[in-house]
C-alpha cells in the first residue's frame, strides 16, 4: 500500500471516525471513558488497554493504533484462546475493537480491525458472531460501507473485507435487511456487482451479501426492480470447471430472489425457466462424478422458487420440465450422500402441479401444546408479567354460579340413611367376571398359528330354530321400541347388499361385521344431511342365498340378543376354508393377554353398547355399528416395535406419484366410494376393494382407485369447518391374499407426522376376531408422510395461499381372503363406548365403599349428554367427624377428549376410572384422600361425528376457555363454571389435569404453568421472582413411577397462543397452581421401559392408573401431617403402588 494514500496524509489531520461515518453524536454505551476493563489476565489485555486509552483520550497517534491492531490481529490469527477470551462473557474486547473502528480514519488500522473481526466470526463461531451483532457491529459496518463507497473509486480491499464480514454477520441479525435498506447499502452492493462482473474476487462476497439482503421480501422486490435478476443470469451459465464457487453463490442468491412473486414473474416473462432447465440438463450431463451437486441443487432451488407461482408452473409444464426432471432423477445412481439433492428434485416436481400462488412454504401449526422439545419462539412467549401473574377472577356473579351446587351433593350429604358399617363387597353381575375371558360368539373359526398356546373359551353354540339353519346371518338388525315394528320384514326392493354388508365367501363369517340400525326408508339418505335428531329406525335385511352348506352353525343371534324383540331374516352361508375347519377355535385371553391391573372389570357389553348407540345423536344419522366397537378390543399379547423404514422408500413413493402426472393414461381414476353420494354404484369387479365409514367416529369421505391395487382416500373435514383432516376410521372389504394394497390418504394438513418416525396405522380384522384375536394391531409397510401436489384453498388454509396437502401412504397385505378390516389413525374410543363403560362401572361398584355419582353436565349442540363423574370413598360412618372428613377432602378435577382425534386421551382416562373404582388398598387410600370430579369427554359431538379437533360449532374447544359461549360451547362453559363455583366457595382443586394426545412427539409428558420459567425463556430478567416450585412435584413423581412418562419433554412455559387453553385459564383465572395438560404420544416411546415400542391401550391405561398413584404420592409429600413419617413407610407404599399398577407386556 502506498504511503501517499489519503488515509496517511499526516497524523496531525486525524479526525474521529464518527465524523467520517456521519456519527456526530455517537451514543453507543462503549464510548470513551465508559468502557470497563477486560477482566482476563493475558497478553491481549495490555493491547486492548492501549486501544482503550487512544479512544478515551482521542490521541492523535495513528502509528500506535496501527501497531496495536496489527499485534491483536496476529494473536487472533494464531490462537483460538485469544478469540475466545475477547468474546467471553464479561469481556469488553469486542466493544474496544468496535469503538476503535468507529473512531479511526487510518486505512491500515481499519483493515486490521476488519481482519480481526473476520477472525472472530470465522467458521464454527456462531456465538461470537451473535456477540458482535449484539454490540451494534452491524450498524457500524453498514455505515462504514456507505461512506467508503463515496470514494471514487472505492477501495477494493476494503469492499472485499466489508462484504465478507457482512455476509457472515447478516444471517445472525434478524434486522439486517431493514438496517441495510435504511442505510442505503442495497444499491451500493448491487452497483459494485454491475461494475465488476469480471472481478470474481470482488463480486463473490457481494453476491453473498445480496443473498442475505434478499431474505427480506421488501429488499428482494427492490433489488429486482433494479435489475438484479437479469444481472445474475449474466453470471450463471452452462457447465464449466472454472468459477464453480461463484456459480454456486450466484444460484443461491437467485433462489432467494425468486421467492418473491414479483421477481418470479419477471423471470418467467424473460424466458428464464427454459434457460434454467437447459443449464440444469447441461450440468447433469457433464457432472457424471457428482462433484458439483450443490450447483445442480441450486438450479433446482431456483426452478422450485419459480414454480411457486401459477405462471411459473405453466411455463415449466410448457417446456416439458416435468418429464425432464423426472427422467434425469431416474438415471442417476441413488446414494445417501445425495439424499438432499433428490428430495429437492422431488419437491420441484411436486411444486410444478397446479397449486395456488405461494411465497413461502412455512406452515403454522397449532397443535395441542408446544411442538418443539425445548425450543420456543420468543415471539409467542408471554413476557408481560402482569398477565402471567395468576389473578383469581370468578368472571360470573356468584348467584349465577349457584346453579352448579347440584353437582356437589357430597358437600351437603349427611348419609343418615346409608348403611356405612358393612364392608362386604357388592356381588358382581353374573355376566361380568373380574379379569374373565371375552366370549366369542362364533363357530368354525381358526386358531392363530402365531399364538397356538393361547385359548379363548367359546360360548356353546345352539342350533338356530329356522328352516335355513345351515346358513349364517348377514348382519343382525336391532329395533327400537316401536309398536309398529313388532316384526322385521324383508324389503323386496332391497335385495342388494349395502356397501357395508358385503356377503363374504367361505373365508370369513360376515354376520358380525356390524349391527344395522338403519331405517329402511333412509337407505338412500345423503351424508350431507345436517339433521341432529335420530329417527326411529327399522332393520334393513338383505336376502342372499348360498349354495354351500355350513355345518358349524352358531346361534349368534340367540345368544347375544336373548330376550330381545329381534327377528333374523334370511341367512347367508359363509364357512371357513376346508383346511381350517378342524382347527381348534378355543383361545384364552387370561393372564397373557389382559392387563394385570387389579380388580379391573370387564366393561364391554355388546348388548348394552347397541342400546346406547340407539340413543346417540349424530349429524349424518349413523345407521350402523362397526364391528370393533360392537365386539370390543383387548391388547394383543405381543410387543409392537417402532417401525424402521428402509432408505429410499419416500423417494420411491413420490416418484410413483409423479408418474401419474407424466403418464395420466395409466391411471384408472375411478371413484369407488363417495360419502356425498351414497347411491353411487359400487364396482362389481371382484378385485376392487369396498369401503365404508358410516358408523360412529368413522371418517372417510371419498375413495378413488388409482391403479389396480392402489387407492387415494380423502378424509372429511371437521363439521362446520373446512380443515383439520387427520383422524380416519373406515372399513375395507373384498380383499385378496398375497396382494400388496397401497392406501394414500391425500388431504392431511400437518407438516410432519410420527408416521415418518416409526408409527403405523391400526387395523382390526374381523376374521382374526372371530378366531379369538379381537384386537387392534399396528400394520403397514413403506409408510411415509410427505407433501403432495394437491393444494389447499386459501379458505381451508386459514387465509394463506399456496398451502399444500400432505399424504399418508402405507401398504398392507391382508392375511385372509374377503376379510372385513377396519383401519384407524389411533385406537378408536367412541362416545357410546364411554357411556357403556360408565354404566358398567356404576352397576358393579360397591356402594358401601365407593361414592360414585354420574350426572349430566349439559347437553351438546347435537343433544347428547355430557357426563360428569364424582368418585371418592364413602365416610367411615355417619358420625359428625367422619362426615366432616368426607366433605373436607381436596378436589381433583380431570377432563379429557376435548379434541376428538386424540383417542389415546380416552384410553388414559379409562385407566384412571378403572383404577379409581378398583378394590385394592391403594385405590381405597386414594379415594379416602380426594374427591374426584371427572369430565371424561368434553367434546362428545366431535367424537361421534368423526371430527379431528373441533365441535359442531367448527371451533377448537380448547381455545374457548377464556370466554366460552353457553350456546356454542356448552361443555366448556359449564366445566369452567364448575371450577368457578369451587373457587367461589374456597374449595380450589389441588390438581387440574386435561388429558390430551400428541401427534408429533414421543412418550407421555406434561405442560404446566410457571412465571419464572416463562420469563427465563425470554430476555426478561427473572432472577428476582420468587415462585413455589410445587408445580413440578407431580410430573417428577410420574417420571419416577410411570414407565412411559418423560420429564425432559415437560414444559412449564406460558405462551400467548395458549392463553385460552384449559391449562392456562384454570391456572391464571381460577388460581389452580397445579394446572396441567398431560400429553400422550400417538406413536411410542424413545426412553424407559417401553423404549423402541409403539404405544398401545395397555400402556395408555397403565398411564391412567399411574397418574392416580402419583396423586397418592403427592398427598404424602405435601401433607404437613406426614412430613415426619419414616422413609421406610414411603418405600413400602411405593412398592404397593408399583404392584397395583403393574402391567406386563
Amino acid at each position: 500500500m502506498k504511503r501517499g494514500h489519503r488515509f496517511h496524509v499526516t497524523v496531525r489531520m486525524f479526525k474521529p471516525l464518527s465524523k467520517w461515518v456521519g456519527l456526530e453524536n455517537p451514543t453507543h454505551h462503549w464510548q470513551a471513558g465508559n468502557i470497563p476493563r477486560v477482566t482476563n489476565n493475558s497478553r491481549i489485555v495490555s493491547l486492548l488497554a492501549q486501544l482503550e486509552k487512544i479512544n478515551a483520550e482521542c490521541l492523535v497517534d495513528a502509528d500506535t493504533a496501527r501497531y496495536v491492531t496489527s499485534k491483536i490481529l496476529h494473536l487472533t490469527q494464531s490462537q483460538e484462546k485469544i478469540r475466545k477470551e475477547m468474546t467471553a462473557k464479561g469481556s469488553t474486547g469486542i466493544e474496544v475493537i468496535l469503538s476503535t473502528l468507529e473512531n479511526t480514519r487510518d486505512f491500515q488500522t481499519t483493515v486490521n480491525i476488519l481482519n480481526i473481526l473476520l477472525e472472530l466470526v470465522s467458521v464454527g463461531s456462531s456465538r461470537r458472531t451473535s456477540v458482535l451483532v449484539s454490540r451494534g457491529g452491524t450498524q457500524i459496518l453498514l455505515q462504514l460501507l456507505v461512506n467508503v463507497s463515496k470514494e471514487s473509486p472505492p477501495n477494493e480491499d476494503l469492499m472485499v473485507l466489508l462484504h465478507s464480514l457482512l455476509a457472515k454477520v447478516g444471517p445472525k441479525d434478524r434486522k439486517f435487511g431493514v438496517k441495510a435498506r435504511i442505510s442505503g447499502a442495497l444499491n451500493i452492493t448491487l452497483n459494485i456487482v454491475k461494475q465488476n462482473l469480471q472481478n470474481q474476487r470482488l463480486i463473490l462476497p457481494c453476491l453473498q451479501v445480496l443473498r442475505v439482503y434478499s431474505t427480506n421480501s421488501v429488499n428482494a422486490v427492490s433489488l429486482g426492480k433494479n435489475g438484479v435478476v437479469e444481472l445474475i443470469f449474466k453470471i450463471i451459465g452452462p457447465f464449466s470447471k472454472r468459477n464453480t464457487g461463484l456459480m454456486k453463490v450466484a444460484l443461491d442468491t437467485l433462489a432467494a430472489l425468486l421467492k418473491s412473486k414479483t421477481n418470479a414473474r419477471r423471470a418467467v416473462d424473460r424466458g428464464y425457466v427454459q434457460m434454467l432447465l437447459t443449464i440444469y440438463v447441461d450440468w447433469h450431463r457433464h457432472d457424471s462424478r457428482h462433484r458439483h451437486m450443490l450447483i445442480r441443487k441450486g438450479i433446482l432451488q431456483s426452478i422450485k422458487s419459480v414454480t411457486n407461482i401459477k405462471l411459473g408452473r405453466k411455463a415449466f409444464l410448457d417446456v416439458n420440465g416435468m418429464k425432464i426432471l423426472y427422467n434425469t432423477s431416474q438415471k442417476t445412481y441413488i446414494c445417501p450422500t445425495y439424499r438432499a439433492f433428490y428430495i429437492t428434485v422431488d419437491d420441484v416436481v411436486d411444486e410444478s402441479d397446479d397449486n395456488d400462488d405461494t411465497e413461502t412454504e412455512s406452515e403454522i401449526e397449532n397443535d395441542n401444546e408446544d411442538d418443539s422439545d425445548q425450543h420456543f419462539k420468543n415471539d409467542d412467549i408471554e413476557t408481560d408479567i402482569n398477565k402471567l401473574k395468576p389473578k383469581q377472577e370468578l368472571g360470573r356473579p356468584f348467584e349465577d354460579l349457584k346453579m352448579y351446587e347440584q353437582f356437589f351433593p357430597e358437600l351437603t350429604e349427611d348419609f343418615q340413611e346409608c348403611d356405612l358399617v358393612s364392608t362386604e363387597l357388592k356381588p358382581l353381575s353374573t355376566n361380568i367376571t373380574q379379569g374373565g375371558p371375552i366370549v366369542v360368539p362364533t363357530a368354525g373359526v381358526e386358531q392363530s398359528p402365531a399364538n397356538p398356546g393361547i385359548e379363548i373359551p367359546v360360548k356353546e353354540s345352539y342350533p338356530l330354530q329356522t328352516e335355513d339353519s345351515n346358513k349364517r346371518p348377514i348382519f343382525l338388525g336391532l329395533v327400537k321400541n316401536d309398536n309398529s315394528m313388532d316384526t322385521l320384514q324383508l324389503q323386496g326392493d332391497q335385495m342388494k347388499l349395502l356397501p357395508s354388508c358385503q356377503c363374504l365367501n367361505h373365508e370369513i363369517i360376515k354376520d358380525f361385521d356390524r349391527i344395522s340400525l338403519q331405517n329402511t326408508s333412509k337407505n338412500e339418505q345423503s351424508y350431507t344431511s345436517r339433521a341432529t335428531t335420530k329417527k326411529e329406525c327399522k332393520t334393513s335385511l338383505s336376502e342372499n342365498t348360498c349354495n354351500k352348506s355350513f355345518q358349524h352353525v352358531s346361534s349368534c343371534g340367540g345368544v347375544l340378543f336373548e330376550g330381545r324383540s329381534v327377528q333374523l331374516g334370511k341367512l347367508c352361508c359363509s364357512g371357513p376354508d376346508p383346511e381350517e375347519e378342524d382347527i381348534s377355535c378355543s383361545v384364552s385371553v387370561g393372564e397373557q393377554a389382559m392387563p394385570e391391573v387389579p380388580d379391573t372389570l370387564q366393561l364391554h357389553d355388546p348388548e348394552l353398547y347397541i342400546e346406547i348407540v340407539k340413543n346417540t345423536k349424530s349429524v349424518p344419522e349413523y345407521s350402523e355399528v362397526a364391528y370393533p366397537d360392537y365386539f370390543g378390543h383387548i391388547p394383543p399379547p405381543f410387543k409392537e416395535p417402532i417401525l424402521e423404514r428402509p432408505y429410499g422408500v419416500q423417494r420411491t413413493k413420490i416418484n410413483q406419484d409423479i408418474e401419474r402426472l407424466i403418464h395420466p393414461n395409466d391411471i384408472i381414476d375411478r371413484v369407488v366410494y363417495d360419502l356425498d353420494n351414497i347411491s353411487y354404484p359400487v364396482p362389481d369387479e371382484g378385485d376392487v376393494l369396498k369401503f365404508n365409514s358410516r358408523f360412529e367416529s368413522g371418517n372417510l369421505r371419498k375413495v378413488i382407485q388409482i391403479r389396480k391395487n392402489e387407492y387415494d382416500l380423502i378424509l372429511n373435514s371437521d363439521i362446520n369447518s373446512n380443515h383439520y383432516h387427520q383422524w380416519f376410521y373406515f372399513e375395507v372389504s373384498g380383499m385378496r391374499t398375497g396382494i400388496a394394497y397401497r392406501f394414500n390418504i391425500i388431504n392431511c394438513e400437518k407438516t410432519n407426522s410420527q408416521f415418518n418416525y416409526g408409527m403405523q396405522p391400526l387395523m382390526y380384522s374381523v376374521q382374526e376376531a372371530l378366531s379369538g384375536r379381537p384386537w387392534w394391531i399396528r400394520v403397514g409397510t413403506d409408510i411415509c408422510y410427505y407433501k403432495n401436489h394437491f393444494s389447499r384453498s386459501s379458505i381451508a388454509a386459514g387465509g394463506q395461499k399456496g398451502k399444500s396437502y400432505y399424504t399418508i401412504t402405507f401398504t398392507v397385505t391382508f392375511q385372509h381372503k374377503d376379510d372385513v378390516c377396519y383401519f384407524a389413525y389411533h385406537y378408536p374410543y367412541t362416545y357410546s363406548a364411554l357411556m357403556m363403560h360408565l354404566q358398567k362401572l356404576e352397576s358393579t361398584h360397591n356402594p358401601q365403599q365407593i361414592y360414585f355419582r354420574q350426572d349430566t353436565l349439559c347437553e351438546t349442540l347435537s343433544g347428547n349428554n355430557c357426563p360428569i363423574v364424582t368418585v371418592t370413598a364413602m365416610p367411615e360412618s355417619n358420625y359428625y367427624e367422619h362426615i366432616c372428613q368426607f366433605r373436607n377432602r381436596p378436589y381433583i378435577f380431570l377432563s379429557a377428549r376435548v379434541h376428538p382425534g386424540e383417542t389415546n386421551a380416552s384410553w388414559v382416562m379409562k385407566g384412571t376410572l378403572e383404577y379409581l373404582m378398583s378394590n385394592n388398598s391403594t385405590a381405597q387410600s386414594l379415594r379416602e384422600s380426594y374427591i374426584f370430579k371427572i369430565v371424561p369427554m368434553l367434546n362428545p359431538d366431535g367424537v361421534i361425528n368423526g371430527n379431528h379437533r373441533c365441535s359442531l360449532s367448527g371451533e377448537d374447544l380448547n381455545r374457548q376457555w377464556q370466554n366460552p359461549n353457553a350456546d356454542l360451547h356448552p361443555t366448556i362453559y359449564h366445566a369452567k363454571g364448575l371450577l368457578q363455583y369451587l373457587a367461589a366457595i374456597k374449595r380450589l382443586p389441588l390438581v387440574f389435569c386435561d388429558y390430551h394426545g400428541h401427534s408429533r412427539k414421543k412418550n407421555v409428558f406434561m405442560y404446566g404453568c410457571s412465571i419464572k420459567e416463562t420469563m427465563w425463556h425470554t430476555s426478561a430478567a427473572s432472577c428476582d421472582l420468587v415462585e413455589d416450585l410445587s408445580y413440578r412435584t407431580l410430573p417428577k413423581i410420574l417420571s419416577q413411577t410411570a414407565p412411559a412418562f418423560c420429564m425432559s419433554s415437560c414444559s412449564f412455559v406460558v405462551e400467548k397462543s395458549k392463553e385460552s387453553t384449559a391449562r392456562v385459564v384454570v391456572w391464571r383465572e381460577i388460581g389452580v397452581q397445579r394446572s396441567y395438560t398431560m400429553e400422550s404420544t400417538l406413536c411410542g416411546c424413545d426412553q424407559g421401559k417401553y423404549k423402541g415400542l409403539q404405544i398401545g391401550t395397555r400402556e395408555l391405561e397403565e398411564m391412567g392408573a399411574k397418574f392416580c398413584s402419583g396423586l397418592l404420592r403427592l398427598k404424602r409429600l405435601t401433607s404437613p401431617l406426614e412430613y415426619n413419617l419414616p422413609s421406610t413407610l414411603f418405600d413400602i407404599e411405593n412398592e404397593l403402588i408399583e404392584s397395583s399398577c403393574k402391567v406386563t407386556r
